[in-house]
């Protein structure tokens, strides 16, 4: 039967404190499996406010109601309010993930000082958020992290040499087609990415006629032929969590209907052959919907033969 992982995002402290117990309870009563990565440290959402300049970014605002899918006190959250910290004032809702049987890992420390920094990034910077990341993980779980998916699907150099150096069994930091060994600036790394493939919810709605109401069939189309390697779906706790969760039990349905087993990034990186996976150059590029640059899977990588 093909794969199709559930990959739930996990931004906010909102969304970690109703959207994932809601998610948690959906998943278990269709007996879906999914991952969940967590923003482990300050819910700084409303800084969020700078993007106002980013081009496209004001659209996806006004096509995806922000206001209504995050709360109005969130988007106050790291301005007018302080940012309450996630990984400690959520723990036990962490571990209960953990405990109900789904993967866990780290999606970031800072969603939005992620998100908004680590492209320009420098070294030191990098290390430090992915170390703040890590030992917060740690101090919940009582084990290291295994799998990392970045906020945004923003990334530089040195953290995916991290997500190699740190441990990570497998990552899921970019967009693409299938799973490939990343190769930045012709520099290979050894933990196996597993790409986001198919649009979010939040890239359909407002686009093409697509709405609340339809845009479950929009999605079930795009995955009627099901690939080889499967797909991998990125969803977020504020979103599918909360207003869209009805959205989301239809997709479960029609998922299964066609044949897919609802899975984790964990079990399809179990069935991977690490050693004989295409590498795959790592770029910047656009994905419909959606503001801004992120990281995506490019061209096949082929080492050219020294004399």
């Amino acid at each position: 039967m093909p794969s199709l992982v559930l990959k739930i995002d996990v931004d906010t402290y909102r969304g970690t404190l109703i959207g994932v117990p809601r998610l948690v309870d959906l998943l278990r009563r269709h007996r879906a499996d999914a991952t969940f990565l967590f923003s482990l440290g300050p819910d700084h959402t409303g800084r969020a406010i700078k993007r106002v300049f980013r081009r496209g970014f004001m659209q996806k605002v006004s096509r995806t109601s922000v206001v209504s899918h995050y709360g109005f006190k969130t988007l106050l959250y790291g301005t007018l309010l302080p940012g309450p910290d996630i990984g400690r004032r959520c723990a036990d809702i962490l571990r209960g993930v953990r405990d109900a049987g789904f993967e866990t890992g780290i999606h970031c420390w800072d969603h939005i000082r992620w998100q908004d920094g680590v492209r320009q990034a420098d070294v030191r910077w990098t290390d430090r958020e992915m170390a703040l990341a890590g030992k917060r993980y740690q101090e919940i779980f009582g084990e290291p992290a295994t799998v990392h998916g970045a906020a945004g699907w923003q990334m530089n150099g040195q953290a995916l040499r991290l997500t190699q150096r740190l441990g990570f069994s497998h990552a899921s930091d970019c967009r693409g087609r299938h799973p490939f060994l990343p190769v930045w600036n012709a520099e290979i790394v050894t933990c196996p990415q597993l790409p986001t493939t198919l649009p979010t919810l939040d890239e359909l709605i407002g686009i093409d006629g697509i709405d609340e109401g339809n845009v479950d069939r929009h999605l079930l189309t795009l995955t009627r032929d099901p690939p080889a390697s499967g797909h991998v779906f990125t969803l977020h706790a504020e979103l599918e969590g909360m207003k869209l969760l009805p959205v989301l039990e239809k997709l479960l349905l029609g998922w299964q209907q066609q044949g897919y087993t609802l899975s984790t990034l964990r079990q399809v990186r179990a069935g991977l052959d690490a050693d004989r996976l295409p590498r795959h150059e790592i770029a910047w590029g656009s994905v419909a919907g959606r503001s801004g640059e992120l990281l995506v899977q490019g061209g096949e990588f082929l080492a050219r033969a020294t004399a």
